[in-house]
């Protein structure tokens, strides 16, 4: 699945040129121009990076960024700050605040693909990987084929596309909402209630005698959690 970044960016030429030149080069994008809208998006859809600006109208991107790294489900989301501030305090003030990486204005796309890369390359090297290992599970990205303790497995396109975010992020509880968002996508509407049988589904799939994988947190989502049971 292709990487989804949030730009949160309130001058609207330069949020569309983020977004079109990331969507270009691969991946999938959402926007906003508000730090308070910013907060809850990273909680319901989960970014692999955000785009942050650090002027905006209603709250700095450094207090953003200070309050993704506060709460313990948003604290692994790498940030790249984007600001015309470029002196040396302000760089060491970003990256203080807890961000991956610190982008003067004006710039081109180019560098800032280059700078989404790498972070992603540092940070979330499972994005890169054709291999992706927990648990006893190896799901082999290129093959499509998953297994378990050495059996194979069968899977359907869902369950794969499901194993395969919840296994990029092992121990991350996801939302009902964000795994809709990420897995169906957010044009198709579907109930929360989706989520529970294609995850039950999967539950089952998995479960060849070295017990489940998946854990239930009880009005919030799932996590892929070897000591789930």
């Amino acid at each position: 699945m292709k990487p989804l970044i949030l730009i949160v960016e309130d001058e609207p030429a330069q949020a569309e040129m983020l977004r079109y030149n990331l969507e270009h080069d691969g991946y999938r994008t959402l926007s906003t121009a508000s730090g308070e809208e910013a907060l809850l998006m990273v909680r319901e859809s989960v970014p692999d990076l955000v785009v942050l600006d650090w002027m905006l109208p209603d709250r700095s991107g450094v207090e953003i960024c200070h309050r993704l790294r506060e709460a313990k489900d948003t604290r692994p989301i790498p940030v790249i700050i984007v600001t015309a501030r470029g002196e040396e305090a302000d760089r060491v003030r970003g990256l203080d605040a807890g961000a991956d990486d610190y982008v003067v204005k004006p710039f081109s796309p180019n560098e800032m693909i280059a700078r989404v890369r790498a972070v992603l390359r540092r940070t979330r090297p499972a994005l890169a990987a054709e291999t992706l290992e927990y648990g006893g599970l190896v799901m082999n990205l290129a093959s499509h084929k998953v297994s378990r303790d050495e059996k194979p497995l069968r899977l359907s396109p869902t369950e794969f596309r499901l194993l395969r975010i919840l296994i990029e992020r092992p121990g991350r509880v996801f939302t009902r909402e964000a795994l809709l968002d990420m897995v169906w996508g957010r044009e198709v509407y579907l109930e929360a209630r989706t989520v529970d049988v294609h995850v039950g589904r999967l539950r089952k799939a998995l479960d060849v005698g070295g017990g489940d994988l998946i854990r239930t947190v009880r009005g919030v989502g799932y996590a892929l959690d070897r000591d789930a049971g």
